[in-house]
């Protein structure tokens, strides 16, 4: 295969075109077909014939046999086909090309005009020819790329130019011709063998103001790349943080899903140890409505509660009932301690300690309680922490952390030195005291659904109670945080705010935010009686020693009930309609009863009939004008109050008056 350029005459436009030999028959005349790369829109229909002899080098004088050739013109992306007839007399071709004559295109035509090729103008073919007219090649395009092919060969079938691995790569995949779409294959493809191309330096490399374009719009080119990928990041890092702030949210709900797994796991394995064989038959007993009492069902009390009711048993009323016979009959031959402190040495009190123990950036004791036996003293703060005190030596025995909002309530139970709190979290904890002095929560009681106010500890000290703003009290088993039964009064709207057990355990006092102090039988969970007449909610309710009086605290006061005859004998208002009585509280004796609220102040106790005289009014020395908790130590050697800072204090005789009492 063989091509030569030829000048294009007509308007001296150079366009693109290539001449092939191909299926040369044996007769001598030969077919030649035209044929290019690079543009779909040529599909040229006009043809031309050689009648030349067998192949051989193309030479100027190979003109000469021509009879017809058409030539193409690109006008505006269109194809015009046009006639360029060449006279067969040698003559006719003149010293300065080929002369062009008009005419038609014969018969029998078998050559194609598939493409255009690239033609030189007149000057340049004479020059070609007359210097060496072997060497007259065409520049010739793969049909593929449009590109000068590095490694060209040809199609066997069409003739057609390729870039050898382009065409490969498509009969590859598709097995056929990707111009004419003829089935092709590799054994079909002729490599061309050509000199090294060097490929022409583009227009714009020919000056320097191209070149200073070019280099600009290399770096426009780089910039707007960098751009585009700055903002690629941008995007990848918010999705990453997005995904990272997911994942986290992801593990925090499975640890908190798996710690309530665990916690339910724990609680049905204890209900499993702790229910007597004769649960069922108290559940259905305590599960009746009472006229003044409703034993709450398990799918009344929300998502929150989980633990099972089993009811008080037979054998806890019996524990219970025998208790409750025998602190009677101690009653009766009860005597006062010859160690109590004295009338006179209460005036003589004053404060002697004062020990900050809660947090200065929330500041504030809410509940109190001693211990007699080992003479420590809890306390419960607005800090979310509970903290154990020793009081004869003044240091911190622990701190209790676990609440998530303010301790409410605390209450030491007199065996197996444990604590129990409760929490505005509407949780109660359970916590259990180590050789080493620390503390560690055996159990979290999540029954209530709203802000637990107050505990008590039965005389048992096996069982204990917890009142809540969500109208409900609960009795639990303390060894294994079972919540035995939750009563709900479905006259209250508001909730409880105070809880104390009467000293012989079948009777429990409650206090309501509505001004109502009721009593409930424990063991039918039945309320035996009710006490109207305060004025805002009970804050504190607490029964004498002797079981025969009760007394209330509430924002007009205090108030002190016989419980003989169900009515209120006296009444104290020491402070003014603005500031309540935030707790009350009798000695272990029976003989003092102290009242908190913008100062402290102690009561003789004596009977229905007698008055019940001030003996001591200790101001608050906070500073805050809120006492907010009050009691009294063993034999009522001191008196221990919690106000609205963080202190605690003391109050009781100097060292030299406790030697000359002593």
């Amino acid at each position: 295969m063989v091509g030569s350029p030829i000048s294009h005459l007509l308007q001296r436009k150079i366009v693109n075109c290539s001449l092939v030999f191909d299926d040369v028959p044996s007769e001598g005349s030969e077919r030649v077909k035209l044929s290019g790369f690079g543009s779909a829109d040529l599909v040229p229909k006009s043809s031309f014939v050689f009648t030349s002899q067998p192949p051989r080098p193309i030479r100027s004088s190979l003109f000469k046999n021509v009879t017809s050739l058409h030539s193409i013109v690109k006008e505006r992306r269109h194809i015009v086909i046009r006639d360029l007839g060449l006279v067969s007399d040698p003559q006719g071709v003149k010293k300065d090309g080929i002369t062009s004559i008009e005419s038609d295109v014969p018969d029998g035509v078998l050559a194609r005009l598939r493409c255009p090729l690239q033609f030189t103008t007149r000057s340049q073919l004479r020059e070609r020819s007359d210097a060496n007219p072997t060497s007259l090649s065409v520049t010739m395009n793969c049909s593929i790329s449009g590109e000068v092919p590095e490694d060209p060969v040809v199609s066997k079938k069409s003739g057609l130019l390729f870039e050898k691995r382009l065409i490969e790569r498509h009969i590859s995949e598709y097995g056929k011709c990707p111009i004419t779409g003829e089935p092709l294959t590799a054994d079909d493809i002729v490599p061309v063998k050509t000199g090294k191309i060097v490929r022409p330096r583009p227009v714009q490399a020919a000056s320097i103001p191209g070149m200073l374009g070019m280099f600009q719009n290399e770096w426009d080119s780089l910039m707007l790349s960098n751009f585009a990928m700055e903002q690629q990041l941008h995007t990848a890092r918010q999705e990453l943080s997005h995904a990272l702030y997911q994942h986290d949210a992801a593990c925090r709900v499975i640890a908190r899903l798996k710690k309530e797994r665990d916690e339910a796991r724990s609680l049905l394995a204890q209900a499993d140890r702790q229910i007597p064989m004769s649960a069922p038959s108290a559940v259905a007993v305590n599960a009746s409505v009472h006229s003044n009492g409703t034993q709450v069902a398990d799918d009344q009390l929300g998502s929150g509660v989980r633990n099972i009711r089993p009811g008080i048993s037979p054998n806890i009323l019996a524990e219970l009932t025998d208790c409750n016979t025998a602190l009677s009959q101690q009653r009766k031959k009860r005597q006062i301690s010859s160690t109590l402190a004295s009338i006179d040495a209460l005036e003589r009190y004053t404060q002697i300690s004062s020990h900050p123990l809660h947090k200065t950036s929330k500041p504030g004791i809410l509940s109190i309680d001693i211990n007699h036996d080992k003479d420590i003293i809890a306390t419960g703060g607005v800090d979310t922490n509970a903290v154990i005190f020793d009081q004869p030596s003044g240091q911190i025995l622990s701190t209790l952390s676990g609440h998530s909002k303010k301790v409410t309530s605390v209450k030491f139970v007199g065996r197996d030195n444990l604590v129990i709190t409760g929490s505005a979290d509407k949780t109660v904890r359970i916590w259990q005291g180590s050789e080493d002095g620390n503390y560690n929560c055996n159990h979290t009681l999540k029954d209530h659904t709203a802000e637990v106010q107050a505990v008590t500890v039965h005389a048992t000290h096996n069982y204990f109670v917890t009142a809540s703003l969500d109208s409900t009290w609960c009795f639990y088993d303390i060894s294994s945080g079972l919540c035995l039964t939750q009563v709900e009064d479905t006259s209250a709207s508001q909730g409880y705010t105070s809880v104390a057990f009467h000293p012989d355990g079948l009777i429990l006092g409650a206090g309501t935010s509505e001004a109502v102090v009721k009593i409930w039988d424990v063991k039918s969970q039945s309320r035996v009686a009710k006490f109207d007449g305060h004025v805002g909610a009970v804050t504190s309710i607490s029964f004498s020693e002797n079981g025969y009086f009760l007394a209330t605290a509430a924002s007009d006061g205090v108030k002190l009930w016989d419980l003989r005859k169900l009515r209120n004998f006296r009444t104290f208002t020491p402070y003014g309609p603005d500031t309540p009585t935030n707790s009350v509280e009798f000695d272990f004796s029976g003989s003092y009863l102290a009242a908190a609220g913008s100062d402290i102040r102690v009561f003789q106790a004596t009977s229905v009939k007698s008055e019940w005289n001030t003996i001591k009014t200790f101001p608050d020395m906070s500073g805050t004008g809120k006492a907010t908790s009050v009691k009294f130590g063993p034999d009522a050697k001191y008196i221990a109050v919690g106000s609205m800072d963080r202190n605690l204090r003391i109050f009781g005789l100097p060292g030299n008056d406790v030697e000359m009492e002593s």
